[in-house]
């Protein structure tokens, strides 16, 4: 199975049809179709359903989807990573973030490497523990930022110079914003919004027996997407601290949970992972900006 045919797959996927496909990749549309019924004939699956003017993936399509943008992307990663090898200027760095304030010292650490290695491209994918991890696993990051404590058995880490503090984002104009700070018994009973993945563990943890009289009005993967519901009334958001903005202007204010709830971050990477040389000098480079500001 080849790279090749599997970005002439990626683009019928994407567009739909077969001329836009064809367009996009400057190839004629017998040569695209050749290739597609080839790569059908190999699998020995119909991958495709096509229709007058369209084309839909069958269900094995829609797997070979999923799985050929991973394979694709890890040959472009790849591709990139030996082209910058001899790149004493630089080099592709690949990055999985989480949520934080934090992620300011990631962004300095880029700003000093950049500027002694102007060839330096970097790429962020941003999601949560889950989405990072797996793309991490994978090989087609070479670090991620996890909101929880790595498996020191899988993984190399190096701890974030402060922690995370919760608390909830709510209007301004809200009875409950007079309040200073909110207690497991404070919550129950109000519509929240909150990550899943935070939802299971660091808040029941925190709420205790009270948990199970918590209520998830919904969940958000980005902090900004559920501040937006909580100033519109909609419930209160569960987040970490100096995320959201909560200037006067704002129209929402941050109140901390009590007992105070916090969560480190690390910068993680694979155990017995080669780096490549770019890579090498921006952990470097984060171990002296997180010492520096180290409490």
């Amino acid at each position: 199975m080849e790279i090749r045919i599997l970005r002439y797959f990626l683009a019928v996927a994407r567009e739909e049809n077969m001329t836009r496909a064809a367009e996009q990749l400057h190839v004629t549309q017998p040569t695209l179709s050749k290739a597609l019924k080839s790569l059908e004939d190999e699998l020995g699956k119909k991958l495709f359903t096509r229709h007058s003017f369209s084309i839909q993936l069958t269900e094995e399509g829609a797997l070979l989807r999923d799985r050929a943008e991973d394979l694709v992307s890890m040959a472009d990663k790849i591709e990139k990573e030996f082209v910058s090898l001899d790149d004493m200027t630089g080099g592709e760095l690949f990055l999985g973030l989480a949520e934080s304030y934090q992620i300011k010292y990631v962004a300095d650490a880029i700003k000093d490497l950049k500027n002694r290695y102007p060839g330096l491209h970097y790429h962020i994918t941003s999601g949560d523990t889950e989405q990072v991890a797996e793309k991490l696993s994978k090989g087609l990051l070479d670090f991620v930022v996890l909101a929880e404590e790595p498996d020191e058995k899988k993984y190399e880490f190096v701890p974030f110079p402060e922690a995370d503090r919760w608390g909830l984002i709510l209007p301004a104009d809200d009875p409950l914003a007079v309040k200073e700070s909110f207690t497991p018994s404070d919550l129950v009973g109000l519509p929240l919004f909150c990550s899943g993945q935070a939802w299971n563990n660091e808040i029941a943890s925190w709420a205790g027996e009270l948990f199970s009289d918590f209520k998830l009005e919904g969940s958000f993967k980005l902090s900004y997407n559920g501040s937006i519901f909580a100033k519109a009334g909609l419930g209160y958001l569960l987040t970490f601290d100096r995320l959201i903005d909560v200037s006067p202007e704002s129209g929402l204010v941050f109140r901390p949970l009590s007992p105070r709830l916090e969560t480190k971050l690390y910068l993680v990477w694979k155990k017995y992972q080669t780096l490549t040389p770019i890579a090498e000098r921006f952990l470097d480079q984060v171990r002296a900006h997180f010492e520096h500001f180290k409490p």
